[in-house]
């Protein structure tokens, strides 16, 4: 009897909060039909909302006023206003708690040789504190070196701080690189979804970024964890395709209060550090540092998508590794190509996992007849965050195209206006172009009955793939 009530309460939570009517209909009569069943997943994925983690960061708000305060006078001649020029910036500005800054250095890191050397580089020359923060930390080869570093860093009287996802890492809290680091005065944090009376159940949310802070002078974003499949070394995965970004300047205190509000979660405990309150211009890429997370009331990786796409005048070129979009942003597409903007998805032709797959046949059926390109890169694996909104604005970061960052992830993206750096991200996409095959219609017209019945059963799934 207990067990069924508390299924009739999820159906009644599930029509009051599900996002979608479809949604609350489905939980709604599979609650009340088969709750032995429906109930277990409801209580894992049904919440789209991450509960406290909001409380939490309006007191770092609170907490960090002054500092703030302190922060926005000293940026006074970096904070980028309203203005005709960034339209992007201008609508997205009440939705991302840092504002857009110029005077910045933005260098573009691709693969994992580049990325890595630049990010140990940078770690070398810590005097003061490093925040490191990424979904998934392996104990192999390259954790090995990051734990030398963080480890020499630490005894030096360099503050270190670890954070890390627990369901990503589920096991880093075991392994010898944990232990050691903790030893030598690291310290480690997992980020801790489920902490919390409400949350006890909720596995379906992941803290995805990957962030580097240096001093709060240097700051790396961008696809890749630490692991040696990141260098391509998986002789499974074989060459892994993927692209971070170092970045100077003033916007490099966005990501660092990014850090400190997962921290807070994380520890319940404020981050201690001296930020850099005078950060000095390195460059002259114009950037908005926007971190979204399911706390909020707005879908705001979702919209930020959004805004780049009904945005676009003449091309947006998306690439990521897992393409499971809502409906809303398939819409949004189909316009923008049939207005006549170039419209190109790159995504991987071996998707991580069959049903990620199947899915991304679905929506490709839907693309197609409205003119959308879509391309299957087959260079090896390729998980890049990377889009290029016309001339005018590029993103790196860590929000994949799908309802999972849309909604459920902590996420973390770079947008940059800066033409130079727009080049080089059209070359970049290029090349990876280059390496694609070409969705035609003719070949998905030629796929049997049981795949697109597969597709189908696949895009029922969509909301938490």
């Amino acid at each position: 009897m207990l067990f069924y009530l508390t299924a009739v309460f999820c159906a009644v939570d599930a029509i009051i909060r599900v996002r979608t009517a479809q949604g609350a209909i489905a939980w709604a009569l599979s609650l009340l039909t088969i709750p032995y069943l429906a109930l277990p997943c409801y209580l894992i994925f049904g919440r789209n909302k991450f509960a406290g983690y909001l409380e939490q960061r309006r007191e770092i708000a609170h907490e960090t006023r002054e500092l703030l305060q302190r922060t926005h006078n000293a940026l006074d001649d970096y904070l980028i206003g309203y203005s005709d020029e960034l339209p992007l910036y201008n609508s997205l500005y009440n939705l991302s708690r840092t504002p857009a800054t110029s005077g910045n250095r933005i260098e573009l890191l691709v693969n994992g040789q580049a990325t890595f050397k630049s990010i140990l580089d940078g770690l070398e020359t810590a005097t003061d504190y490093i925040l490191i923060e990424f979904y998934i930390i392996r104990d192999d080869n390259l954790g090995a070196r990051f734990t030398r570093i963080l480890s020499q860093k630490a005894q030096q009287g360099v503050r270190v701080h670890l954070l890390y996802d627990e369901i990503g890492s589920r096991n880093f809290h075991r392994t010898r690189m944990c232990k050691q680091l903790l030893k030598t005065g690291v310290e480690v944090a997992a980020f801790n979804t489920t902490q919390g009376r409400r949350n006890r159940f909720q596995l379906n949310f992941r803290n995805h970024r990957k962030i580097v802070v240096v001093d709060g002078k240097q700051a790396w974003v961008g696809g890749h964890n630490i692991g040696d499949e990141y260098l391509g070394l998986n002789k499974r995965r074989g060459f892994w395709r993927d692209t971070h970004a170092r970045l100077e300047g003033p916007a490099v205190l966005g990501v660092e209060l990014a850090f400190a509000t997962d921290w807070r979660w994380a520890t319940r405990k404020p981050l201690e550090i001296q930020h850099q309150l005078e950060p000095p211009r390195c460059g002259n890429s114009d950037v908005l540092v926007f971190a979204s997370d399911p706390a909020s009331t707005l879908e705001e990786a979702g919209l930020m998508f959004h805004q780049v796409i009904v945005e676009a005048r003449y091309r947006i070129w998306i690439a990521s590794p897992y393409f499971v979009p809502d409906r809303g942003i398939i819409s949004a597409l189909q316009l923008a190509a049939l207005r006549g903007v170039d419209v190109r998805l790159i995504i991987p032709d071996e998707p991580d996992g069959p049903l990620v797959g199947l899915a991304n046949w679905a929506f490709t059926r839907e693309l197609l007849p409205a003119g959308v390109k879509l391309y299957r890169y087959q260079g090896g694996f390729m998980h890049q965050k990377v889009l290029l909104m016309d001339n005018k604005v590029a993103g790196i970061g860590t929000a994949n195209f799908d309802n999972r960052s849309f909604r459920l992830n902590f996420e973390i993206t770079l947008l940059v206006h800066d033409e130079h750096f727009c080049v080089e991200i059209e070359e970049m996409l290029e090349d990876d172009i280059a390496h694609s095959h070409r969705v035609t219609p003719e070949e998905i017209a030629d796929k049997p009955l049981w795949f697109t019945f597969a597709t189908g059963v696949a895009r029922l799934f969509s909301p938490i793939l």
